[in-house]
């Protein structure tokens, strides 16, 4: 249920009219990184994001889509799950095609239809028609075995300048985004901003690989790069230019705005200002730079208020996905901090550490200040919320898995959804049902984190994660009639082509079952 600071039975009914909307996406926050969300185990301090949460409503069983940011952006944006996609598993790859089909009706098309300002900064991740011709793709990344500072012939130059001057087709700006300015992927190239269809800057080097980090820097590649490119820069830069758009819309007072902030942190490369390093007090880089980012949120809501906006703002704050374990995870548990806080797993994972995630809505007059919701809700469901709001009906084959949570957001203490899915990197989606929650196949819950691997006892799992949030007791063998009904109940889910009532849908692609059957029709 939803819990009302104060006792109150519920928000006021009266709502104002076409509010502006901030979504704020972290990337890779854990659960328990945010203060107000683990505070016996979590030693990071996040005041801007506890002021955030003291203002509005905490949800504690919110979940994205997947254990990796690609995925979960897709089904954030569209309110459709991305395992409808050709993304069965993993993220979008560099210089990778769009995700979001053209014709995909997304929060920012939908509220551009509603006379919208609509705006875009961060990371994208979500592929790009980019104009590179199949002979110039191996020049876009230094040979293998080159050192760090990879040689630039006049060939690469050459390609660099080609591609580089065309505008870039696919991204934020035809996806339903008036404006964008961001990264792409930060720890990809090209190692420069990107505003609305085109480079900010040619880049003229190979971005140096001791920049990237080591190990850490998991799934870091070098490429072309800006000269004196700081990655230092990107999260202030990006915090700058949301906070300059809010002054922008408020002043022009023409049209509400959207804006989605899709942040680059804490995400490796664990690029720290100065001004952070070792605030954590934890000795772990990670941890500072989530400082840095509580700090970035606090600057854009400080935007909000200099600017006359706040009382008429809805703020969204998540996660793509939970935290990534390889950045010091074990290291942090040992000194106290809990990045997953009581949940099982960290990013990459079907464990709940994998995808449930911080979710806090801030909305005066309407979310009551303090208060908290315990009822399932998923990032599928920001499009049918925001279609709630402005009155607007989605289209049959918009936000086939996006059910409203304005109910809930109002106060009302009864479920707005019955079930969600979410996947594991490798692909295994989770079904939650009620507090039960079924993980299609033993093999891939895990990822990232070796500590967190699947029983081998069973070809599925099963928990109750009402009782057991921390999933240590598979009940798959004892309740085998419920396995059956949860796997009938995923197979419909996949079949119908949609979560939410109405007309079938079709998936784009034949959708992978779970677990996977050799060709004799034995699992394996």
């Amino acid at each position: 249920m939803c819990v009302l600071a104060g006792g109150a039975l519920a928000a006021e009914e009266a709502k104002p009219a076409r509010p502006n909307v901030v979504v704020i996406l972290a990337d890779d926050l854990g659960y328990g990184d945010v203060q107000c969300y683990n505070p016996s185990r979590g030693k990071i301090p996040t005041p801007n994001l506890d002021r955030l949460a003291a203002q509005g409503m905490r949800f504690t069983d919110a979940h994205s889509s997947s254990g990796v940011c690609s995925p979960s952006r897709y089904t954030l944006l569209t309110g459709r799950y991305h395992w409808r996609t050709r993304l069965q598993s993993g993220i979008v790859g560099v210089f990778g095609g769009p995700l979001i089909a053209p014709e995909r009706l997304t929060i920012a098309g939908l509220a551009k239809q509603q006379g919208y300002r609509t705006a875009c900064v961060g990371k994208w991740h979500l592929g790009w028609d980019w104009p590179v011709a199949p002979g110039q793709r191996r020049l876009l990344q230094p040979g293998k075995g080159k050192g760090d500072e990879a040689a630039v012939t006049a060939e690469h130059l050459a390609a660099w300048g080609e591609v580089f001057a065309k505008p870039i087709a696919g991204g934020p700006t035809a996806r339903g985004f008036d404006r964008y300015f961001g990264t792409d992927v930060p720890n990809w190239p090209p190692y420069c901003f990107i505003e609305n269809d085109r480079t900010v800057g040619v880049p003229s080097e190979f971005l140096p690989k001791r920049l990237l980090g080591g190990k850490p820097q998991l799934a870091s590649l070098p490429g072309p790069a800006l000269k004196d490119w700081s990655l230092e820069g990107i999260l202030p830069a990006l915090a700058e230019r949301a906070c300059a758009l809010i002054r922008e819309a408020a002043a022009a007072k023409d049209a509400p705005f959207l804006l989605y902030l899709p942040l680059t942190t804490p995400h490796t490369p664990l690029a720290v200002n100065a001004a952070w390093r070792g605030k954590s007090g934890l000795d772990n880089a990670a941890a500072d730079l989530i400082m840095e980012t509580d700090d970035a949120v606090g600057r854009v809501l400080q935007a909000l208020e200099a600017a006359g906006a706040a009382e008429r703002t809805l703020v969204l704050f998540t996660s793509d996905n939970g935290f990534a374990p390889y950045v010091g995870a074990a290291e942090l548990e040992a000194r106290g901090h809990f990045p997953s806080g009581p949940l099982r797993g960290y990013k990459g994972d079907a464990w709940e550490g994998g995808h449930r995630v911080p979710f806090i809505v801030r909305w005066p007059g309407v979310v009551k200040a303090g208060s908290m919701c315990g009822q399932l809700a998923h990032q599928a469901d920001v499009l049918a919320t925001l279609a709630d709001i402005l009155s607007a009906p989605l289209p049959e084959g918009a936000g086939e898995d996006s059910f409203s949570l304005l109910p809930l957001l109002k106060g009302g203490g009864q479920p707005v959804r019955e079930h969600a899915v979410s996947c594991s990197m490798s692909g295994v989606p989770s079904l939650r049902s009620g507090p039960w929650k079924l993980i299609a196949a033993a093999t891939g819950a895990g990822a990232f984190n070796k500590q967190a691997g699947a029983e081998p006892a069973t070809p599925v799992l099963l928990f109750n994660v009402g009782d057991d949030l921390g999933e240590t007791k598979n009940l798959a063998a004892e309740q085998p009639a419920r396995v059956a009904e949860m796997q009938a109940l995923l197979e419909r889910l996949i079949a119908d082509g949609r979560s939410t009532p109405g007309t079938p849908q079709k998936n784009d692609v034949a959708v992978r079952r779970y677990p996977a059957r050799g060709p004799e029709g034995q699992t394996r």
